[in-house]
Formats: structure tokens, sequence, C-alpha cells
């Protein structure tokens, strides 16, 4: 970790000025790299006859009288990149009367021949058309690797399964401008490979077939051969991806007296204690960030915050940049009130991102004391000791049919079922489940994603004080590790924080 992530990391943790500060400083760079001096073709390389910058934008163009006999590209002299976030701006414009015009930017592609400037690898496709746009091609290669709106397992024989459809491709399409500028956002992290056009997700791409699925290779923008036309790219910008799994942190707002619903607090003490974590780096937001693009670099995404009709993960297009993370492949962990969210506008999603949700007039919010005295064996219960805790446990929740693996489990005693019937109080479902069959109630959960996503729910963390009990937070430090793909320590993650830890950054709440 170099010196100004920690010092950004440590910046985090004052006061909410500060915090704010270091979104701004996220926004702006966050460790993007522009590629581009928007003057001239420093630091790239192909056939003047078709490159130049015009307008402050990199230009291929073709013409009747100069046409390119064969796909043409400009590649970036920056040597090789693996793991990557890369953003620009592109805008295509057909110079004919059929209205053609077809690009793309390679990347972990090679040069096979310098001499006519060809590259081959993968390819994010535009087109003036209505069909290409934000696909994976291989160029020189396997060709179309999945089309827009699909996520796709490409297996190790070369095979494609469908995991999943994740957009339509019309609405994909009219959400890009013709003739005008677009963003393209592409991810690569390892095997697993995503376009966004203008903040929406085209494709997600799961490439094993380990003799074609390239690892690393040079950045190119193409200029396809055919009917005249222009091309422009601006904007561009790099962020290199290490083994550093990347977690975003995302606090709501005061809602309750002090010492509760401590959001912010309670994700800056969870983000110091996860200090020690080789190769996580977290950074927290006490808003929603601004930037989409911090979501797509993601490798986990946490949530505290109150939930609800007024969840901070569900207002605008706030859920479709969420989900858009997810189906790439970020793990998400929600905690307590996170858990909740309406059943007609992000009931189905949280059943497909963490596997379960409180649902009104199903699950209850009492409070009392859960006893865990058994565990079961699992990477985020590893040093986790047998507890019991007083906090406001959600139960009775709306779970998946499959793949959701209970770790805090326990059978509420009568009482939490003496209020009447209401959206969150009680209803006969749930008293039959508790008091006619007694059936223990998971309070904190995992959920392995058929896409091989991980996700978990948390419904404890009403009362901040709580985090001082060791086995309450190893457990959730434990599955922010597991969500965001690193090993879990064989002792679980250990911390310590001080009582001075505990009672700083909470909000100051006059009402």
């Amino acid at each position: 970790m170099n010196v100004m992530t920690r010092l950004l990391r440590r910046l985090s943790l004052f006061g909410g000025g500060a915090l704010l500060a270091l979104s701004a400083f996220s926004h702006a760079g966050d460790g993007y790299v522009p590629l581009f001096n928007g003057i001239n073709l420093e630091g790239w390389q192909g056939n003047p006859k078709f490159w130049s910058v015009r307008d402050g934008a990199i230009t291929g163009q073709t013409t009747a009288d100069n046409p390119t006999r064969g796909n043409t590209f400009l590649v970036w002299q920056g040597g090789d990149v693996a793991d990557f976030v890369l953003r620009l701006k592109f805008k295509i414009v057909p110079n004919n009367d059929q209205g053609f015009g077809n690009s793309g930017i390679q990347y972990r592609s090679r040069l096979v021949n310098p001499a006519n400037w060809v590259v081959n690898g993968y390819q994010a496709d535009f087109e003036a058309g209505k069909t290409y746009s934000g696909i994976l091609y291989e160029e020189g290669g396997r060709g179309i690797l999945a089309l827009r709106g699909k996520k796709v397992l490409i297996k190790a024989d070369g095979s494609k399964e469908e995991l999943a459809t994740i957009g339509d491709s019309d609405e994909i399409q009219a959400a890009i401008k013709p003739r005008d500028w677009n963003d393209y956002t592409i991810v690569a992290r390892g095997n697993h490979l995503a376009h966004y056009i203008n903040g929406r997700l085209t494709m997600a791409v799961t490439d094993e077939q380990a003799d074609k699925a390239a690892k690393s290779g040079i950045l190119a923008l193409q200029l396809h051969a055919g009917q005249p036309m222009t091309v422009q790219f601006k904007d561009i910008q790099l962020k290199k991806l290490g083994a550093t799994k990347n977690v975003v942190f995302i606090a709501g707002g005061p809602s309750h007296g002090p010492g509760e619903h401590e959001h912010r607090a309670g994700l800056m003490l969870l983000q110091k204690c996860l200090d020690g974590v080789k190769d996580l780096d977290i950074r927290l937001y006490s808003i929603w960030p601004e930037d989409p693009g911090v979501l797509d670099a993601a490798d986990a995404i946490v949530v505290y915050s109150d939930g609800g009709a007024g969840h901070i993960a569900i207002q605008g297009e706030r859920l479709a940049q969420l989900r858009n993370a997810l189906e790439r492949g970020a793990g998400f962990g929600c905690i307590h009130y996170a858990c909740e969210v309406p059943k007609e506008r992000g009931g189905q999603e949280w059943l497909d991102f963490i596997g379960g949700y409180f649902e009104m007039y199903w699950s209850v919010n009492p409070h009392w004391d859960a006893d865990f005295d058994s565990l079961p064996t699992h990477a985020v219960t590893r040093g986790v000791n047998p507890f019991k805790m007083r906090d406001e446990w959600y139960y009775h929740m709306r779970f998946q049919t499959g793949g959701v693996t209970p770790i805090l489990s326990d059978l509420p005693p009568k009482e939490t079922l003496n209020r009447p019937d209401g959206p969150h109080s009680g209803n006969p479902e749930v008293r039959a489940a508790v008091l006619d069959r007694k059936e223990p109630q998971h309070v904190m959960w995992l959920y392995d994603r058929p896409d091989k996503g991980r996700g978990f729910g948390f419904t404890g963390g009403h009362f901040h004080k709580n985090w001082a009990q060791d086995d309450f937070r190893k457990v959730v430090l434990n599955a922010i590790v597991w969500i965001s793909g690193l090993e879990v320590p064989p002792n679980g993650v250990e911390s310590h924080p001080t009582p001075e830890d505990l009672v700083a950054n909470q909000d100051k709440k006059g009402r």
C-alpha cells in the first residue's frame, strides 16, 4: 500500500468534512491516470494517414480517397495492462449514406502486424448501427464472445453458457447517443470482463478457456475498414488494479438517537479494524458515490443505512448502478436496516444479491437477547466464539430457495411477538413459525450467488456499543473479507479497537 493510499485511509477516520473531502478526491482521481493529453498523439502510435488530434480528441478517419484496406489501430505505448478499469468517451460518425461505422477498444491484445498496425485480442465493440455497441468481440480470434445484454461463461473447452440476461439490447441501444459523445467503461479483473456504455452494463464474461483467454496485453483503438467514417476518443483514463481487493463502504445518514444507527461511525470503525488485512483496500463514502465509476472498480460493496422506501441504494438510478456492479461479479453486504427494502422495489434484487431481505408484513424487528450457542463451520466463522447479544435482531426474513448459508441463528422468545400485527411487528406466519413450529430464525446469513458472486445479510447493528464485543464484530469483519474474494485468516480478522475508537465519529443528533 503506497503512502498516499494509507494517508487517505487515515483521513477517512476523522469527521464528516474530511470524509467528504476524501470522496471528492476519489471522484477526481482515485488511481486513474490520463492516457491522452488532449493536444497530440504523444504516447500513441499508428498510421498517420488515418490518425490525428482534432478538437481535443483522438480522431480516426477514412474517406473515399483515403480508405484503409484492413482494420487499422492506434496503439498506446504504455506497455501491457492486466487488471484495470478503462474509462473514455467515444463518438462515431458515418461519412456515407449507408450509415456504416464500426470501431472498438482493444484490451489485453497483441500487435500481430506492426507494419500495418494490426492488433488482435479482446475488443469492446461499438458502431454507428444498432446491434453491436457494447458486445465483446475477439479481433482475429474467436469472434463474438458475448452479445449485448448477456452474461456468459466461456468454458475450458471453448463452449459458451449463458448465465443470465442482464439487460434488454434495445433498451441499452436507446441510451446510446448517435453521432454524439458516449461514455465507455471496461473492467478486466482476472478472467472476468465487463463493458458499460453510459453507465449501463452491456455484457459480462467469465473466460475460462485457458489457451485463449488473455491475462494481459496492449490497449489500442480501432478504425474499421469499409465505408468512410470518423471515430473520436477523449477523456481516456486508466486505473490499474493489482492484487488488492477494492471494497466500497456506503453509509447512510443519521436517523435515530445517540448510539443508535451510527452508520458512518460503525463503518469507520470496521474500516479501521480491517486496516491490517493484506490486499484489502476500503474506501468509505458518507453519501452514495457521485461517480458511478467507484462501483465499477469495486470487488465488494457494503451498505449500512436506513432501509425501507428511503433506502439509500434504491433511489433513482442507484439500484441499476448496484445491479451493474453485482452482475459483473462484485460481492455485496447489508448491515441492519439496510437489509430491508420494499418488496416491489428491491425485494427481488436483494434475493438475487444477498439471498434474503426484510419483507414488511412478513418479517419482524423486536429487541431481544439472541444466544448464538452453536456456529456452523465456515470461513466466516473462523475465530468466532459462541456469544449472546441484545440487539434489534430482525428475523423471519424472506429467503432464496437455495444458496443461503445461515450463520447466526436462534429461536426468539415468545415475548418478541407480543406486539400487535403490523408491517414490522407481527403477522400470523411468523407466529406460526416461532410459537408453533419452534423454528430457529436466521439473523445473519451468507449467499453464494449462481454467478459465483457472494453476499451477506447481518440484521444486528442497531446499537453502536455492540461493536465492542469481539465475536459480534469479528463475524462481520470476516464476512466483508469473504465477499471481497479474499481468504479469511485462519483465526478470523483480529482487531483491537480502543475505547476511544468505539466512541469516535458518532453523529450529532439533537432530535
